[in-house]
């Protein structure tokens, strides 16, 4: 590498990444009714979510860590009010929620001063990014990811999924991209972004992001109450996307992508397990779908460690003997 492209590549770092941020970013611009969260200027880019207005960098001073201060802004006052007391409880449940593979959500309040009501939310920040833009580095360097790695990350998905659908009453994830779940350096995978279906249609805006309405299953939007197998759908989709890296038909475009396009991809993929693995998770009935605990014993996702067999085995032959 020519000591010249490496000078390219440090004029090239975001200040952020050299660790100078601007004296605009780091302002503080609001903080908590406790004092404890401070809002900077610095917006976080990789939150793609309907229903969140905007997230902002913030620095939690009882920890010393940076977090994501989020915010929900509903068109009037009145559509607040009608909905104010099942949001607090929605939220409420979002707190108490505690799982290694779920991006923690610390607090909230609302700030009804203005005539444009808001929902402020304190989460987790996951500085590695998402496993979208993690694809799209993967992709430079290798046309398939390892089935070992996508396994490994289906599993804490599911696990993840399976926690939250175990609550209740359930709570369903209803915007499962690769774009809300996030990877840390460690292999990490943390679902994010649990934007409940009470917030996404009382917000002042919720943009349909073209590029991700194929990970929304056949029935949403056809029902009033949605149900887990919706989210089983989306994570089926998700793990299509990590298989191949990409959905054909979909990259960086725009595009639509179809049920051709689909079809393509998991026809593209070369192990028959996880090809039946993906193709129960994207049944066109929700009742077809299995649930995610179910998925997590899936003959290609279920292992018993060999030490465990062992035991077993060893267990059984006393268990003979003794007979």
């Amino acid at each position: 590498m020519s000591g010249s492209h490496m000078s390219n590549e440090k004029e090239h770092k975001s200040p952020r990444e050299s660790g100078e941020d601007s004296e605009d970013e780091s302002e503080i611009l609001e903080e908590s009714p406790c004092g404890r969260w401070l809002k900077r200027r610095e917006e976080v880019e990789q939150r793609d979510v309907p229903g969140i207005d905007s997230a902002y960098l913030a620095m939690d001073t009882e920890e010393g860590v940076e977090v994501v201060w989020n915010e929900v802004q509903f068109s009037e006052r009145k559509n607040f009010k009608a909905q104010e007391e099942k949001i607090q409880l929605v939220f409420e449940n979002l707190t108490q929620l505690e799982h290694p593979n779920i991006v923690k959500f610390h607090r909230y309040w609302t700030d009804t001063h203005n005539d444009k009501p808001r929902v402020i939310f304190i989460t987790e920040y996951m500085s590695s990014g998402s496993l979208k833009q993690f694809l799209k580095r993967t992709k430079r360097n290798v046309k398939r990811l390892p089935l070992q790695a996508w396994r490994r990350w289906c599993k804490q998905i599911l696990s993840a999924l399976s926690y939250l659908h175990s609550c209740s009453p359930p709570i369903i994830h209803g915007n499962l991209t690769c774009d809300t779940i996030f990877i840390q350096h460690n292999g990490l995978v943390k679902i994010g972004s649990v934007a409940p279906d009470s917030i996404n249609h009382h917000v002042k805006t919720c943009p349909e992001n073209i590029k991700n309405m194929h990970f929304f299953a056949p029935e949403y939007g056809a029902s009033a109450s949605l149900t887990p197998a919706l989210d089983i759908y989306s994570f089926g989709m998700c793990a299509l996307e990590m298989a191949a890296l990409e959905i054909q038909g979909n990259g960086d475009s725009g595009n639509i992508v179809t049920e051709e396009n689909i079809s393509k991809t998991i026809d593209s993929l070369e192990d028959e397990q996880q090809k039946d693995f993906i193709k129960r998770c994207l049944h066109s009935e929700p009742q077809e779908r299995p649930t995610a605990r179910e998925l997590l014993f899936h003959p290609l996702l279920f292992e018993v460690h060999s030490l465990k067999l062992l035991a077993a085995h060893c267990l059984a032959k006393n268990t003979g003997n003794c007979a």
